[in-house]
């Protein structure tokens, strides 16, 4: 493990990890004792900063866009950008409703960008997914997915079935929680 990355795995560690002897929802809709807020991970400009040259040095795949599904991630498709000169941009969870009505906000994607979709925190990657189809759907071609923290295994499952590049700065196993797993429907259990 890479120096930086044992800095950012003491990162999530210390500022964005909380156990609870009772259980948190999850945006899944899963119970764990384990919270991770990424957000608050990331809160001090140095760790962001940190943490945006880690994924840019993660990426292997050339980009020129970077976004996600807004709050989990704006601070680090912004600090990305800077970091690497690219544009960055959001995507919400509906349409404004009024002005342009659009989903996606900041660099207006098209067939020509090339984007590395980031999160700070995946359990089973629902909302990831939302923000992958929404670029696709404004033409663009996603190279990567990379989080600051993945808490399972489901995500890296759909976007290898996907061709898409996906990686974790840190997993449950580098925190020593135990793995999300897929959410079970009444036609899927």
């Amino acid at each position: 493990m890479s120096e930086s990355r044992k800095q950012i795995v003491e990162l999530v560690r210390q500022r964005g990890y909380r156990y609870s002897p009772e259980a948190f929802t999850l945006a899944s809709g899963q119970m764990s004792h384990d919270y991770i807020d990424g957000k608050l991970a990331v809160a001090r400009g140095a760790d962001l900063a940190l943490v945006a040259r880690a994924m840019v040095e993660a990426t292997d795949e050339p980009f020129d866009a970077v976004g996600g599904l807004t709050m989990g991630a704006d601070a680090l498709a912004h600090a990305i950008a800077v970091v690497s000169g690219c544009e960055w941009f959001s995507v919400r969870k509906e349409p404004k409703g009024r002005g342009l009505n659009r989903w996606i906000e900041g660099a207006r994607l098209g067939s020509s960008h090339r984007v590395l979709l980031v999160d700070d925190v995946v359990s089973t990657g629902g909302s990831i997914i939302k923000a992958h189809d929404r670029v696709i759907e404004e033409g663009a071609t996603v190279v990567a997915v990379m989080t600051l923290v993945d808490r399972g295994d489901v995500a890296r499952s759909d976007f290898d079935a996907r061709n898409v590049t996906y990686r974790a700065l840190v997993t449950y196993k580098d925190l020593g929680i135990a793995p999300v797993g897929p959410v079970l429907t009444a036609t899927s259990g």
